[in-house]
């Protein structure tokens, strides 16, 4: 049985929508929606998201100054990271468990206390500590952002807004590096916190003002073995792909297969909880019946291993093969967030008229190519080169990003949207750590290899980052394949109080 053959949620009597729908009088108070509500929520998620990659840049100066290994310093991203595969996959009860005003106000001042504890930091414990409360905010804002835009809008306006969505999920991760570069070039690495710390206040307060209760929240069950079985799958793969790199340099703490063993074996079994729960399940899986929705997430798992592959190892490349300095390699890596950026909203208008398929494909076509180029890159590679192929490479994602999200969660019906956005966001979080640990790996070995052969670093570098890049294109091959199967989700998937909702024109 699909999606579009399940039953939907039943109108309460007394005009009521069920839980995790939309309620009219959570609105404005002419019927319609908070005008400022998406656009709070796309800048407050923004701003969260940004600090996913913004420390990598930051690790050195981190190392000098609290006295840590590279290892110990690794974790304050591999925390961060952690901490959203623990926690993303609860969203989906807490949406329909809680207010969006409710779930607005705790994930902004656990971002902003986790913020203003990482700028007073003393030592690395406490520096850390702030990052994992950081991401617990973090973990919750995307989900909330996406479920609302979804209850909100209008089917026909919804590429439109994903394109909007797609700013914050592609773009701020990779400009994080350039805004630390640019940071840490004048300032010292606390300044990263408390110039976000500000921003992240204003957004708590204007919430206070203009989020306003769109759904009539239920009183869902909390299935506590689900929550166990989440948190050592997802974190189990996440830490073992993240540690496969370090393993590779002789630098991991534990062999990579024991928690990659665990979180496998206990993924399994949350998987066949998930379905024998339906719908008391803390993930419903039910959303993988719809077909539009399993190949487009499979898509998007495919371009955030290609973003977050290329946002490791170009840094390293630009600095270790081509002697570019911190500022230098933030300011090449900017580019190419900044037309992802400008051409998020456009391609969510394409998307609107024309369906998915006709962005969706060139853009796997694009971004395989520039990944293709990028695998060419040597030590007399010119710095526009560089830039001019991470334009292209940032061209294609765009292209893909905005009709994937939007045909993805447009294919269900709406009581399955939380849980369609909590899906959407695990598995970015997953298929990232397993497009670094696939780069990182491949680039160390060969780097070994190479140096063993009895070439300079420079070169084995050159050389290693050359191997992890093919290994990219070939991934990004078998998505251009994927992509033709890409489809439009019919208007009329959604469920029958959609259009009750106060929605935004």
């Amino acid at each position: 049985m699909t999606v579009h053959d399940q039953k939907t949620p039943e109108t309460v009597p007394g005009g009521d929508p069920g839980p995790g729908v939309p309620n009219d009088a959570g609105g404005a108070a002419d019927g319609g929606a908070p005008r400022g509500l998406v656009p709070l929520l796309v800048v407050s998620a923004f701003v969260v998201i940004l600090n996913e990659t913004i420390m990598g840049v930051a690790l050195p100066q981190l190392m000098t100054d609290l006295s840590i290994t590279a290892t110990s310093a690794q974790w304050l991203t591999s925390a961060f990271l952690l901490t959203m595969a623990v926690v993303i996959p609860l969203t989906g009860w807490i949406l329909q468990r809680f207010h969006v005003r409710t779930v607005f106000t705790f994930a902004m001042t656990t971002f902003s206390i986790g913020t203003f504890v990482a700028a007073i930091a003393p030592g690395f414990e406490v520096l850390l500590l702030a990052r994992v409360i950081q991401a617990t905010g973090t973990a919750v804002m995307m989900p909330l952002l996406m479920t609302t835009v979804m209850t909100l809008v209008r089917p026909e306006r919804r590429g439109q807004m994903m394109g909007t969505i797609s700013i914050v999920i592609s773009v701020a991760p990779a400009i994080g590096p350039t805004v630390s570069g640019l940071i840490l070039q004048s300032l010292s690495w606390r300044w990263m916190f408390w110039l976000v710390l500000p921003i992240a206040l204003l957004s708590l307060a204007l919430g206070q003002i203009w989020v306003r209760n769109v759904t009539t929240p239920g009183r869902p069950s909390l299935d506590k073995v689900s929550v166990v079985l989440s948190a050592l799958g997802f974190a189990g793969l996440i830490y073992g792909l993240s540690s496969i790199g370090e393993s590779a340099g002789g630098h991991a703490p534990v062999p990579p297969w024991v928690p990659l063993v665990i979180g496998a074996a206990a993924l399994v079994a949350f998987v066949l909880r998930q379905l024998s729960l339906r719908e008391r399940a803390l993930m419903d899986l039910r959303a993988f019946g719809s077909t539009t929705f399993a190949i487009a997430v499979g898509l998007v798992a495919v371009t955030m291993m290609a973003l977050f592959g290329t946002l490791i190892l170009l840094p390293i490349y630009l600095q270790n093969v081509l002697g570019a300095t911190t500022l230098e390699t933030g300011l090449v890596l900017l580019p190419g967030g900044l037309v992802m950026g400008l051409l998020a909203p456009v391609v969510g208008r394409l998307f609107d008229r024309h369906g998915p398929r006709p962005l969706v494909a060139p853009g796997a076509v694009v971004a395989s190519a520039a990944l293709w180029a990028m695998s060419t890159l040597g030590e007399g590679t010119a710095l526009g080169a560089v830039i001019a192929i991470h334009v292209v490479l940032s061209i294609g994602l765009a292209l893909m990003f905005t009709p994937l999200l939007t045909s993805a969660l447009g294919s269900l019906p709406q009581h399955l949207y939380s849980h369609g956005s909590a899906i959407v966001g695990t598995v970015q979080q997953v298929a990232g750590a397993a497009g670094t640990a696939l780069f990182i790996t491949v680039m160390t070995t060969r780097i070994a290899s190479e140096t063993a052969a009895g070439a300079s670093v420079v070169t084995a570098t050159a050389e290693g980052v050359h191997a992890a890049l093919f290994w990219g294109g070939v991934i990004s091959a078998l998505a251009v394949a994927v992509a033709l199967f890409v489809r439009r989700p019919p208007a009329t998937v959604g469920d029958d109080a959609a259009t009750k909702a106060p929605a935004v024109h």
